[in-house]
């Protein structure tokens, strides 16, 4: 058995498969930083210095400077703001990962189809001149 466990994990899959998930964990990092150092400063910037995550509706009628202190006053909150910045966040990383898997497509080199080794004309045509003629 543990024989087995060791090939199972010595194959190129399982190998390949963690470093992916590996990498992924680094370039989910590099992204969400990009997304809330970056793209979310400047999305606020744009929006007359708006700050979404404070953007709610207290459900009980009182009036909260913060979402902070409608949620330590035990207030149930609409917090629309945090969806609003979710919804930005996730349009940034899928066009943050549509323009890296761009640039990989572009770095790759083009595989060209192998070509097929089948008869030439002229075979074929003495082929079916050989069985015409029996």
């Amino acid at each position: 058995m543990l024989k087995e466990f060791k090939n199972f994990i010595m194959t190129g899959n399982v190998i390949e498969f963690a470093v992916a998930v590996i990498m992924a964990g680094a370039v989910g990092a590099v992204v969400n930083g990009f997304v809330s150092d970056i793209m979310m400063p400047l999305v606020g910037h744009f929006s007359g210095g708006m700050d979404f995550a404070n953007k709610f509706v207290a459900l009980d009628g009182k009036k909260y400077l913060t979402l902070d202190a409608a949620k330590e006053a035990g207030g149930a909150v609409i917090a629309y703001g945090s969806w609003i910045n979710s919804i930005i966040s996730l349009i940034t990383v899928g066009f943050v990962m549509f323009m890296i898997v761009k640039a990989y497509n572009k770095m790759k080199k083009p595989v060209e189809a192998p070509a097929l080794a089948g008869p030439t004309q002229e075979q074929l045509l003495a082929e079916i001149r050989d069985l015409l003629k029996k």
